[in-house]
């Protein structure tokens, strides 16, 4: 029996996840992977159970890649990947009743990560589809209608995968800028701990894309059911799973 659970946290690139995976360790009992030497402290650099080389996690690319979703029964539904996983993340984190993992592939591995680790919980970060397509231009080689179209493919994936989750939030990067408080208090409440001040002063980084290119009618259909239209972000409950009715009606009560 672990002493620890732990809270993944996924998105596509350029989403958000860094932000929220430092405010979830701003939790009290909430440790995280500190000094590492790897991008953003993301603990899929840190492991060698399941393979990660420049192929695996690209941007635009993994979250629709079938290899790269990894489920309940797949290559790496074993006790020897849980006990490799825990070895070699164990040095990088300290004491907590919780342990922070962001990594931008957890999108795609939260079944597996359900199935190995069955106390786990999952924060999916979710950006507006114009926004992340203008920011992750600079490192893709493609036009902005294909990279909505990818946001919107990977999405359906995971609308799919929380439907296999006993406890997972959805939280928006629009939510978090607009009231940093209201969202760390509603994580707390998900993970059934004492809230904190927020630790750092946060921007809004979609005001750095105002030309961002609109979604198609097409798109934004489908970008509904997450919140999003063309060149706006709409009025959203929050959305939570969690086995307890409490836990839920506590996320869902943060005004």
């Amino acid at each position: 029996m672990l002493s620890h659970r732990y809270v993944f946290v996924g998105g596509l690139h350029r989403s958000g996840t860094s932000l929220t995976a430092r405010l979830i360790a701003a939790l009290p009992g909430v440790a995280a992977i500190e000094g590492a030497p790897v991008p953003e402290n993301e603990g899929v650099y840190l492991q060698g159970a399941i393979p990660h080389t420049a192929r695996h996690g690209a941007p635009m690319q993994f979250a629709t890649d079938p290899s790269q979703h990894l489920v309940e029964g797949c290559g790496y539904d074993r006790l020897e990947t849980r006990t490799r996983l825990e070895e070699d993340w164990a040095p990088w984190f300290g004491e907590g009743a919780w342990r922070v993992e962001k990594s931008p592939v957890n999108l795609t591995r939260m079944r597996l990560y359900q199935q190995i680790f069955p106390l786990s919980q999952f924060v999916v970060v979710t950006r507006h589809p114009e926004k992340v397509a203008s920011a992750v231009a600079k490192w893709v080689d493609c036009p902005a209608p294909a990279l909505v179209d990818h946001w919107l493919d990977a999405h359906d994936t995971v609308a799919e995968d929380m439907t296999y989750l006993h406890a997972v939030l959805v939280l928006r990067y629009e939510d978090l800028i607009a009231d940093p408080q209201a969202s760390l208090d509603r994580l707390a409440a998900f993970l059934g701990v004492e809230t904190a001040q927020i630790p750092m002063r946060i921007a809004n980084g979609n005001t750095d894309y105002p030309d961002a290119p609109r979604m198609s009618a097409i798109q934004a259909v489908r970008a509904a059911r997450w919140g999003y239209g063309p060149g706006e972000t709409l009025p959203r409950p929050p959305e939570v799973r969690h086995p307890l009715r409490a836990v839920r009606e506590a996320c869902q009560a943060v005004a």
